[in-house]
């Protein structure tokens, strides 16, 4: 059941996680996305805005050195922009500032331009570099391709020869001009990002997936502690009430088969049947009010109390009871002496602590109990003489029905719920409680109270 529990939240987790970081990475790469579309939709329009101006494109005509084939000539085998007999104004983006070519485009990457009349023949070209007929004329297909209207502003991406490409169509009067710039950076740019966000979310998810698998086990682990918790309790509750029902079964078909005797002579198993009535009683009043205790602890009403009068009020009614007993008492309280919480609670916590130090303190023993302050605290010790207990029981002497001997308690009358509650008690007043003992001298409680 846990472990289904358990991955049913990693899978869980993990699909939100991956959910929220493909949202992010979307977002990131969305914004990442426009911010280079539009710079270069910028850079576009700066050298189309050039190509536009007097840029001595009548001294520069098709076929003499801008872009034809005879304009190849002195750069045989130059096919596209990577190409080796690049100048180096191309190669550097010399944009026509001092000192550079004053008919460049001022764009930061490789450009060219293409001239067309309204038949999408090619009229005229320039570029910074040689470049042979062939390409202008795939680059011209390519938009041909793409294309969507004739009367407006168009632009568009598309590769060639390993290169990325983006271009302007522009109409004019009698045909077309259409200018190219190299976004193959930009584009690698864009492909390293998804790349990047892909194996940072693998990554991100291996690690995810095993902190998400050890804080689920963590999570859990309290669960599975309080689940074993309540079938312990469901397991000892019944072995409680198991025992005074078989006594009542037993006793009641006892006076069934005696049903001509007089009452007078049946009263010894009436007297089991009531003690043991009594017992359940006690038993159920105990449950109900450890039920009571989790369910008020955020209405209950606390006040500051005189904590040395509440100490005092179960003591001094004891003394007769203890005093028979044959145990000896000595008590040292510390006058007024405030705490902040509910008085008739904590009267309960000090008579459940003395009435167990009584009936353990054995023949003969001593009990003590003392009430001071420490630093801001005020710490209650109620002690006893006795076997004491052992180690590996200190811990658990306060879960609800744990009992270090249980011959011992059922001889006492116990049924191991008076810890139980006096530590859910005290818990709630965001005090301490907690036992010191050594084995055949005795054992001290403590209650720490703020």
């Amino acid at each position: 059941m846990f472990k289904k529990l358990r991955n049913r939240f990693l899978i869980v987790n993990l699909v939100s996680i991956s959910i929220m970081m493909l949202v992010a990475f979307a977002t990131i790469y969305t914004i990442t996305y426009q911010n280079v579309q539009r710079e270069t939709n910028m850079e576009l329009y700066k050298v189309s805005d050039f190509y536009h101006g007097p840029y001595n494109s009548s001294k520069m005509p098709r076929g003499e050195g801008q872009g034809s084939g005879s304009g190849s000539s002195s750069n045989t085998g130059a096919s596209g922009p990577g190409s080796d007999s690049l100048p180096s104004n191309a190669m550097n983006g010399d944009n026509g500032g001092p000192g550079g070519d004053p008919n460049s485009p001022p764009a930061r990457s490789v450009s060219f331009m293409i001239k067309t009349d309204d038949q999408w023949k090619i009229t005229d070209t320039h570029s910074r570099f040689d470049m042979e007929d062939t390409f202008y004329t795939e680059a011209l297909q390519k938009v041909n391709q793409n294309k969507v209207g004739e009367t407006e502003r168009q632009t568009g991406q598309f590769a060639l020869d390993g290169t990325d490409w983006a271009y302007v169509v522009d109409p004019s009067g009698d045909g077309h001009m259409i200018v190219f710039i190299d976004v193959t950076a930009q584009q690698g740019i864009l492909t390293n990002l998804i790349y990047t966000f892909a194996v940072v979310g693998l990554v991100m998810l291996v690690v995810i997936y095993f902190l998400s698998r050890y804080f689920a086990n963590r999570s859990i682990a309290p669960v599975r502690e309080a689940f074993e918790k309540q079938k312990q309790f469901i397991g000892d509750a019944s072995h409680e009430l198991k025992t005074p029902l078989a006594i009542i079964n037993t006793n009641t078909d006892v006076l069934l088969a005696n049903q001509e005797d007089t009452i007078a002579n049946q009263a010894k198993w009436l007297h089991y049947i009531k003690s043991e009535t009594e017992r359940m009683t006690g038993l159920t009043n105990d449950l109900l009010y450890l039920t009571q205790m989790d369910d008020s602890r955020s209405t209950m009403i606390h006040a500051k109390f005189n904590m040395s009068d509440a100490v005092e009020s179960i003591i001094l009614p004891m003394e007769a009871v203890i005093f028979e007993k044959n145990i000896s008492l000595d008590y040292n309280i510390e006058p007024n002496l405030t705490v902040h919480g509910n008085s008739e609670q904590i009267k309960q916590v000090i008579l459940i602590l003395l009435d167990n130090a009584v009936k353990y303190s054995g023949p003969k023993g001593s009990v003590n109990v003392t009430l001071q302050r420490q630093n801001n605290d005020v710490m209650l010790a109620v002690s006893n003489t006795g076997e004491g207990i052992a180690p590996e029981h200190l811990d658990r002497i306060f879960d609800r029905f744990y009992r270090t001997d249980s011959s011992r308690a059922r001889k006492h009358g116990g049924h191991g719920l008076g810890l139980a509650i006096a530590r859910s008690i005290v818990d709630q007043h965001k005090g301490e409680l907690y036992a010191r003992s050594v084995v055949g001298e005795g054992a001290t409680f403590y209650v720490r109270l703020s």
